[in-house]
């Protein structure tokens, strides 16, 4: 399992970064070209979504970033240290990110919301939580047989 790790500050202008990397580091772990751009779109909104986070509670820790290559999928983890009141589930392994009955984020907003929406739009298998302590978006693709058999 290879892993590659990124921290960046939380800026806007650093999202581009994490994108082009989260998609060549894709395509070198055999993820179909095709899905390629979906990859690098995801990843962007989960960013944007961080950076948006860590701004708005002023977290000054960076935003990270990590890729992960198994035997049959590359998956994708943004995390960041913004703070939740109440704990957080809205893992799903079919895109459908809606809090567990009792737990709606009150720091939520629309433009929060939409971004989830895109993501959860883009990425077939994503999972969702957040707590006190931060949040998670796990994002995963299948890697080309093709690329399995090499």
């Amino acid at each position: 399992m290879a892993t590659v790790e990124l921290l960046f500050s939380a800026l806007p202008e650093h999202v581009r970064t994490a994108r082009l990397v989260a998609a060549a580091v894709a395509r070198r772990a055999g993820v179909d070209e095709a899905v390629l751009d979906e990859v690098r779109l995801a990843v962007g909104e989960a960013c944007s979504r961080a950076v948006g986070l860590h701004i708005t509670h002023e977290v000054a820790t960076p935003v990270r970033v990590t890729l992960i290559e198994e035997e049959k999928k590359f998956s994708i983890e943004v995390g960041d240290d913004a703070p939740r009141p109440a704990p957080l589930d809205l893992a799903s392994a079919n895109g459908s990110e809606r809090p567990a009955p009792g737990h709606e984020d009150p720091g939520a907003d629309s433009e929060d919301d939409m971004g989830l929406a895109v993501i959860s739009g883009l990425v077939d298998d994503v999972e969702v939580t957040a707590d006190e302590r931060g949040g998670l978006i796990r994002m995963s693709w299948p890697i080309a047989p093709a690329a399995v058999a090499s």
